[in-house]
């Protein structure tokens, strides 16, 4: 593995942070109807009680409202919190400039003057890695954002963002990845193992796939909303994961979803998971903190390993 710089340092410190994704989200997570703002504010306390650190939102997350939250909650506190953030490529946002601009109306919402991780949400067919890396560039220089990270970038498009950075001096930080139990794409293709050789740290969102790891759902009862259809097929296939994980908890006194998460972390990846109030908060922190034993790791491995195909590409 690659040295870890000064400036990325504190990422590879963290075990597990909190996603805000469901923070002012109305269409996927019901945001006001199955949550409300104290609810979210209860999750926010309970997390930084618990020592979480390290905050995830990003400027699309219920248009902006997810930063306004965070921002107002960051000013009502004392506790030291990480935060990151996200620039979304529209397809009207062509040119470097954009991610500063972007980044400063971010800044606003959540009343900070810079933020610890910026991060690229999506990689763009209209923007090249390189001149996204020149806008993390310019916010660099600018005092903006203390490290730059990608988000959902294959090995390709990492590495073009990686050398581009270099050149510059400025260290590629992080890429956060979809990876949980059930979705193992960027360890089966080889993108978890190359950003190890990197020093690259790996930040996974939806570590337990919008509940599917809590135990909670199941082909009779699904989750609600979109996520009902979006899982179908894989629910049919949770029963023997879901028993696993609990034979597995009962000899650590965790929960299905702690071991979830856990999983994760022995994988050598800081997962995110949501919260929608303080028993989620609660219950997500209890996933840091101890390890899976080897035996543990391989069961859940060979549980996981044929739920889904996987594809070879690196983009």
């Amino acid at each position: 593995m690659t040295e870890v710089s000064n400036e990325t340092r504190f990422l590879h410190a963290i075990q597990i942070g909190l996603g805000a994704w469901q923070w002012g989200d109305r269409v996927i997570w019901g945001y006001g109807q199955t949550h409300t703002d104290k609810d979210i504010r209860e999750a926010f306390d309970i997390s930084l009680n618990l020592g979480i650190r390290f905050i995830d939102t990003a400027e699309v997350y219920g248009s902006g409202q997810s930063e306004i939250l965070l921002g107002g909650f960051l000013k009502e506190t004392d506790q030291p919190v990480l935060v990151a953030t996200k620039f979304f490529p529209w397809p009207w946002r062509l040119v470097k400039g954009f991610l500063p601009r972007a980044l400063k109306g971010s800044l606003e919402r959540l009343g900070l003057e810079s933020v610890d991780l910026y991060q690229i949400h999506w990689p763009s067919p209209l923007m090249t890695p390189e001149t996204m890396m020149e806008g993390m560039i310019e916010c660099v220089k600018q005092g903006l954002a203390r490290t730059v990270g990608v988000s959902n970038f294959g090995q390709k498009r990492m590495l073009r963002a990686y050398s581009a950075l270099a050149q510059h001096g400025i260290p590629l930080a992080s890429n956060q990845v979809h990876y949980s139990l059930l979705n193992r794409e960027v360890e089966k293709n080889g993108t978890l193992a190359r950003c190890g050789e990197l020093g690259v740290r790996v930040i996974a969102y939806s570590p337990l796939e919008k509940g599917l790891l809590t135990g909670k759902y199941s082909a009779d009862n699904p989750p609600p909303g979109v996520r009902a259809s979006q899982y179908q097929e894989l629910l049919s296939k949770l029963p023997p994961v879901i028993k696993t994980l609990q034979e597995v908890g009962q000899n650590h006194g965790k929960t299905v979803s702690q071991v979830a998460l856990n999983w994760v972390i022995c994988k050598g990846a800081l997962p995110i998971p949501g919260a929608k109030n303080a028993l989620q908060a609660e219950e997500n922190a209890g996933g840091a903190g101890w390890q899976l034993s080897e035996e543990d790791i391989a069961r859940l491995d060979e549980v996981t390993d044929n739920i889904r195909e996987y594809s070879k590409g690196a983009k």
